[in-house]
């Protein structure tokens, strides 16, 4: 109990002595410590680092789930250590309710039969979107918190000793020349010491009583300067270490565009043969609809042509339906035997490139400039055109059309 009671007493004379220390430094009133200017810049990069970590490790956890409420939930099951229940996507659940919405509609009706085309792409694009955010958790996030609470942790705590020594180096050093002023003041014998020996007597005393508290001061702040330059190389080489964190961090982030690369990829395929799945069927659901116009912003899915898309939709026969005269006549198109009409020619505007997928075909670039016209019997959705001596078949989505 004796022991406990000093040592609390003890304590708290420590922690006065560092809170009196602490207030004349900010009054101006006592002289502070300065850590020189490699350490104070290796304290303003560690800091940096901190923040700098914090906020990018926040802004990846809105990016991988935008949701807070869900973000709030998966970090108390963290610190709970409990495993988080498993959420589907948000493609997932979209997937989910188109298929639903196709079973209920009709899957053999045109809407039905895109919603669940439509509707098996955003589960893919779900999965993709959970693969992605599985890496990036593990290869990216996992890293900054192991940093954050785990390293940085380390050095806030190693600097708040560090702060503490300095606190007790500097009271030393007051304490130190508070006694060398009394013990000088004290030594300063009166001219009247001769005729009063009594006061002699206790200015001498006085004199060697101060002697012995300048030598205990001068000891404590030997022990404090020690303990303050072996804490100042612990703290330094933790600060020092934050090199080799950004280099670890460098490698995490690498790993976190490879995975986000991968996602956006898997995403950009599914939703081309999604765009090459719907635009088989474009022409027949909406026939002449598809026109192309300023507005748009994006190339349209179809990128095939008429003869290959009737290649790969499956004959249905149908009693008393007569054959397609466009792709009769289509069939028939030789383009060296074709001859622009004498009226019904226009100018017209490239809105995307366009690839040709056979020799019939026109290939075209963006922005530039075509004549166009199209023959009896043509698919509406297309036309013919000429670009100098070349000429060819051209989609009406990819053109703006000229008055």
């Amino acid at each position: 109990m004796d022991f406990n009671m000093k040592k609390l007493a003890s304590d708290a004379g420590v922690f006065f002595s560092r809170a009196v220390q602490f207030t004349e430094e900010k009054l101006g009133q006592a002289e502070k410590t300065e850590l020189d200017a490699h350490f104070e810049n290796l304290l303003a990069k560690a800091d940096c680092t901190k923040n700098w970590t914090e906020k990018i490790l926040h802004q990846t956890e809105v990016l991988l789930q935008p949701n807070p409420s869900v973000r709030v939930e998966e970090f108390l099951y963290e610190k709970l250590d409990r495993k988080v229940p498993s959420r589907v996507t948000n493609g997932e659940l979209l997937a989910q309710y188109m298929v639903e919405a196709a079973n209920d509609f009709g899957p053999g009706t045109p809407y039905g039969k895109t919603l669940l085309k439509v509707g098996e792409t955003q589960k893919r694009l779900g999965g993709a979107e959970r693969d992605f955010m599985h890496s990036a958790s593990i290869n990216f996030l996992n890293p900054l918190r192991s940093f954050l609470e785990g390293d940085w942790r380390t050095i806030s705590k190693e600097r708040r000793i560090l702060e503490n020594r300095r606190l007790d180096l500097d009271a030393c050093k007051a304490r130190l020349k508070k006694a060398k002023a009394a013990e000088a003041k004290a030594s300063a014998v009166p001219d009247f010491q001769e005729t009063r020996p009594r006061n002699y007597i206790l200015s001498a005393s006085a004199s060697a009583l101060w002697s012995d508290e300048v030598e205990k001061a001068e000891h404590e702040l030997r022990v404090a300067q020690t303990d303050f330059d072996r804490q100042a190389e612990v703290t330094r080489l933790l600060l020092e270490g934050i090199s080799s964190t950004h280099v670890n961090h460098l490698r995490c982030l690498h790993e976190f565009v490879e995975s986000q690369t991968t996602y956006y990829a898997q995403g950009y395929q599914y939703m081309l043969d999604l765009q090459k799945q719907l635009g088989s069927s474009r022409g027949e659901i909406f026939p002449g609809t598809f026109v192309g116009n300023a507005g748009s912003t994006s190339p349209p899915p179809a990128t095939t042509s008429p003869t290959t898309v009737a290649a790969t939709i499956p004959v249905v026969p149908t009693v008393g339906r007569a054959p397609n005269p466009a792709t009769a006549v289509e069939g028939a198109l030789n383009l060296n035997d074709v001859k622009p009409p004498a009226s019904g020619t226009r100018k017209a505007r490239v809105l995307y490139d366009y690839e040709a997928a056979d020799s019939r075909e026109l290939a075209l670039l963006a922005d530039e400039m075509i004549t166009v016209y199209s023959l009896p019997g043509m698919d509406p959705d297309w036309l013919i055109g000429e670009r100098g001596n070349q000429k060819g078949k051209v989609p009406v989505t990819y053109l703006e059309l000229l008055s």
